[in-house]
């Protein structure tokens, strides 16, 4: 615990640097020490699985999870050069949203694997048919949001069906087993930030004026610490 608690301090020191840097300028350097921010929490992931495997045995949602936030990694780094080269805007972008959604993926298939829900299928179902609804309402309301999605309308709703399901089937497994289940009570509220990170990214990436310093460090002070907060519930498997 205490090797993942060092990470957790270099991450948070790396990610003030970063934040930083980003505020004066998007640039190569910016992407390159957002990468490193982004190698710590997959640290901090590997650092918590093993861990917890010497304390109860491997266990299969941790390389799902860590898989996840190296896809996570990715979709740092390419999301970030779309700024570096912006010639190249829509491939990094589709680059983003595809990683990410792939991410977000294997975090669900991680949490079934580890909690599946046996002879109560509704608490996976449900979560899952909403996170679909739920992303299908979002890019219905691109115009009243005073948002355009352009060419990346589809992957915003393919993205939005991984991101939406995600959140809800962490707390309907967290609810589900009465929240007594730190891992599933971290990656759900690891889920909810990464959420509000991407809300405060649409407006950024998709509408006018929502590029101020302020939106920038709301993001990343919501972003950042919810993919920790995923690695860092790898600790608690049992």
């Amino acid at each position: 615990m205490l090797a993942c608690n060092i990470l957790l301090c270099c991450g948070a020191a790396a990610l003030c640097v970063y934040v930083r840097e980003k505020l004066r300028r998007c640039s190569l350097k910016a992407a390159v020490i957002k990468s490193v921010v982004s190698v710590i929490f997959v640290s901090v992931a590997v650092c918590a699985a093993s861990a917890s495997a010497r304390a109860a045995g491997a266990r299969p949602m941790s390389a799902f999870v860590i898989l996840g936030l190296v896809f996570g990694l990715l979709g740092d780094v390419w999301l970030d050069l779309k700024y570096v080269f912006p010639e190249k805007d829509l491939a990094f972008s589709y680059a983003g949203f595809t990683v990410f959604g792939v991410g977000h993926a294997l975090y669900i298939a991680g949490m079934l694997t580890q909690f599946p829900p046996r002879g109560r299928v509704l608490w996976a179902v449900v979560p899952l048919a909403l996170g679909a609804l739920f992303s299908v309402v979002n890019t219905a309301l691109e115009k009243p949001m005073k948002l355009n999605y352009g060419k990346l309308r589809g992957a915003v709703l393919a993205y939005g069906v991984m991101l939406f399901s995600m959140v809800l089937l962490a707390g309907s497994l967290a609810a589900l087993h009465g929240w007594r289940e730190t891992t599933l009570n971290l990656m759900f509220a690891g889920a909810v930030l990464f959420a509000l990170s991407d809300l405060v990214l649409s407006g950024t990436y998709f509408g006018e004026g929502r590029d101020r310093p302020v939106d920038i460090i709301l993001n990343y002070l919501t972003y950042y610490p919810g993919q920790f907060l995923i690695a860092y519930s790898l600790l608690f498997l049992k």
